[in-house]
């Protein structure tokens, strides 16, 4: 379970405007202004979500087609990285215990911030301030209970889904297939349990399953070091489609949603940070590069290859027990999506249609929040776990429809939020159980943050142009750059 530095890289040569210029926070920030500035031309040049023109239709593309292989990766990544997580706990002292440790602290930081969540949505109150115009409108999913718990049942091994809707052409029908990430994640554990099980016999699938993600890792990096490309068209085409009228509308609410993240974010783990001995600024400079991604991309799951890097080499967790804990937490800890966001959405919802909540429904609240995160199972958007939320409330669904409109602004915010605790909680365990490797967490962030090592453990990477991105994520690596 120990890990070590290794020893450090020649010193950097590059001069201060090339280490700007090939800087990811840096590339991330300036793809961010120029795809606002890129919205507000189109804007200005009469482009609007009805009537797209061909920069709002080209910024749309590029946005559209990054998500899109994001997503492209999802289900292979989700298997195959829980199928390892739970393969790996062979090799961890006390896994029992850290798998305990780790559930309870997501519970724990799920009820702050659902806590937080409720807190300022009776104090701002953002259902009674609604700008005019809103109208309440169908969600496009709706979650419940009964459906939550009948869609962990796999229809198949893959989790398939195949949905079919009337074409543009009267008496043509379109059919598209998706993935049940729940159905999928299920199967996973399921099998990563067997194999587990199994012992001797099924080591050379788990070995199997360990290379194929090392290669679906791979893949990952080369979309992720197009990320701010991504983040250009993403920000470009949201300014357009949304504009900054229907966030108007829903000003207040936005606000609530993002001052109780900045809660969790920059107090609640501090707070944890700090009481457990660690530098605040390490923990910060450590996760960046990850919630930098997660603000873009809108996915937990889609960020998880550099979140899992960040945790092992920046955070100093060791990697037989951060491929555990951090695909587990990418698919059911989720502080922004499952906690803070339904929380003031339920409130909003109720102020808005005149319904008095009492005491049980805030406590049903509560419970949804802390043990229903999987519902949202690291995917874009929090609809499910909000439609979840006031199905069990007993509130109108038809409400979900009031706040579709700004849900991509908010969602940027929550991933990012939920990213950081999915750093942050193996972090904290790690330290608790005497395995966290301080001086990798306390030394100083130098490099790229996509720079490759020399090569891994075994050497395969040897031989790689510098600044390929690198599957493997040992913790004996030096810590990667997080500006």
């Amino acid at each position: 379970m120990s890990t070590t530095a290794r020893a450090q890289k020649a010193p950097d040569t590059r001069g201060p405007v090339r280490k700007l210029l090939t800087s990811f926070g840096f590339q991330i920030l300036a793809a961010l202004v120029l795809g606002i500035a890129a919205g507000l031309i189109g804007r200005q040049l009469g482009a609007t979500a009805e009537n797209p023109t061909g920069l709002s239709a080209t910024l749309d593309t590029i946005g559209s087609s990054y998500v899109t292989l994001l997503r492209a990766a999802v289900v292979p990544l989700i298997f195959t990285a829980i199928v390892a997580s739970i393969s790996n706990l062979r090799r961890v002292q006390n896994a029992a215990r850290l798998a305990g440790q780790t559930i309870l602290w997501f519970a724990i930081t799920a009820f702050i911030a659902v806590i937080i969540g409720i807190v300022l949505g009776l104090v701002i109150q953002p259902g009674n301030r609604a700008g005019d115009g809103l109208e309440p409108g169908d969600p496009y999913t709706v979650g419940t209970w009964w459906n939550f718990l009948l869609g962990l049942i796999p229809q198949n091994f893959l989790g398939l889904t195949v949905s079919t809707s009337p074409g543009a052409v009267e008496g043509t029908f379109s059919s598209n297939v998706g993935f049940n990430i729940l159905q999928v994640i299920v199967v996973a554990a399921v099998v990563g349990i067997a194999a587990l099980k199994a012992g001797k016999k099924a080591e050379p699938f788990l070995i199997f399953t360990e290379s194929l993600l090392k290669v679906i890792q791979r893949v990952l990096w080369w979309i992720i070091r197009i990320a701010p490309i991504g983040t250009f068209g993403l920000i470009g085409s949201a300014v357009i489609k949304y504009g900054w009228e229907k966030l108007a509308s829903l000003g207040w609410f936005a606000a609530a949603v993002y001052i109780g993240l900045a809660l969790v974010l920059f107090v609640v783990y501090p707070v944890l940070v700090r009481t457990h001995g660690l530098s605040i600024k390490q923990y910060f400079s450590g996760v960046w590069p990850a919630v930098q991604l997660a603000f873009v991309s809108r996915s937990s799951i889609g960020t998880l290859p550099l979140t899992e890097r960040v945790t092992e080499r920046n955070l100093g967790v060791p990697r037989s027990y951060a491929s555990f804990a951090v695909p587990l937490g990418a698919t059911t800890k989720m502080d922004g999506c499952a906690a803070i966001y339904p929380a003031i959405a339920a409130i909003f919802v109720a102020q808005f249609f005149g319904i008095e909540l009492n005491f049980v429904q805030y406590l049903l609240i509560v419970i949804v929040s802390v043990v229903g995160s999987a519902a949202t199972a690291g995917t874009t958007g929090a609809v499910v776990m909000l439609t979840l939320t006031l199905s069990t409330l007993g509130l109108p669904l038809e409400g979900v429809g009031l706040l579709l409109a700004i849900d991509p602004i908010l969602d940027m915010g929550r991933t990012a939020v939920n990213v950081a605790g999915q750093a942050l909680i193996p972090t904290i365990v790690a330290k608790r159980e005497g395995i966290l490797n301080e001086e990798l967490y306390n030394a100083p962030r130098e490099g790229l943050p996509f720079a490759d090592d020399s090569g891994d453990d075994s050497g395969d990477d040897a031989g790689d142009d510098e600044g390929a991105p690198e599957a493997d994520t040992s913790s004996d690596k030096e810590p990667v750059g997080a500006r």
